[in-house]
């Protein structure tokens, strides 16, 4: 099947040879997105419930330019640099989910660059 790539307009050039998003069917896949603005440049270093904020908001425009929202989201996958910001992340997290909640796993990981401290993916359906 083929897919439709997701790129809202507003988005800082990416910083690897991807789109922000990928519509098959009625299924939208969001890559990793990182609290990065325009150049690459990590956003609210420091500060994971900035971080998790920034990327939240950054999923919820490419659900919309698919014609998704948050509530569509099935799954997220869930990169956190540490453990120790597990409860902030949470927080901010249950803001955008405050119904019926996704399934998601959460592991420990190096990210791209050694200021981020959060990555979300996440997997929508509509409909």
């Amino acid at each position: 099947m083929p897919f439709e790539p997701i790129n809202p307009p507003q988005f800082p050039t990416p910083i690897a040879p991807y789109s922000a998003g990928a519509k098959a069917g009625n299924t939208v896949y969001v890559s990793g997105v990182l609290a990065l603005g325009e150049g690459g440049i990590v956003l609210h270093v420091g500060d994971a419930a900035g971080q998790t904020r920034h990327i939240l908001e950054v999923i919820k425009t490419t659900l919309e330019a698919a014609g998704a929202s948050l509530e569509d989201v099935a799954m997220n996958h869930i990169f956190l640099k540490d453990f120790a910001d597990y409860p902030v992340f949470n927080q901010i997290y249950a803001e955008y989910f405050p119904g019926a909640k996704p399934a998601r796993y959460c592991i420990r990981a190096d990210l791209v660059k050694p200021d981020c401290l959060v990555e979300i993916a996440s997997v929508a359906h509509i409909g």
